[in-house]
């Protein structure tokens, strides 16, 4: 199983900018589709951004142009960079991925926008 270790958040102004971090462990990382998910309070966790392993991204309607993900495959991090936030951004945010049928979740990191 792949661990999966987020850092990153905390509280911002609207219209700031954080760089969430999450280190991923094992020798496989390379090959491995990346996911930032989120879940507010009170609301279902949810598919902010993906990175597949050929570097290909994509992402929730509500954050393109904002957010951008990318991968270090050499360190084993991927980044969720994350520009002009808004209020309804706030929400614990988690790394996640699946090796085989298995699949893995940090502990997540809490990112506030708030004034």
């Amino acid at each position: 199983q792949v661990q999966l270790v987020e850092s990153g958040g905390g509280l911002v102004q609207p219209g700031g900018s954080l760089r969430l971090s999450c280190a991923a462990s094992g020798s496989v990382f390379s090959r491995l589709a990346m996911n930032w998910y989120r879940q507010a309070p009170g609301k279902q966790r949810e598919l902010v951004a993906r990175i597949l392993s050929d570097g290909s991204t994509n992402y929730h309607d509500s954050v393109k142009g904002r957010f951008t993900i990318s991968r270090d495959n050499a360190k084993n991090m991927v980044y969720l960079q994350m520009n002009s936030l808004k209020f309804e951004d706030t929400a614990v945010y988690y790394c996640n991925t699946r090796f085989g049928v298995v699949g893995s979740w940090g502990q997540g990191t809490q990112v506030t926008v708030s004034s």
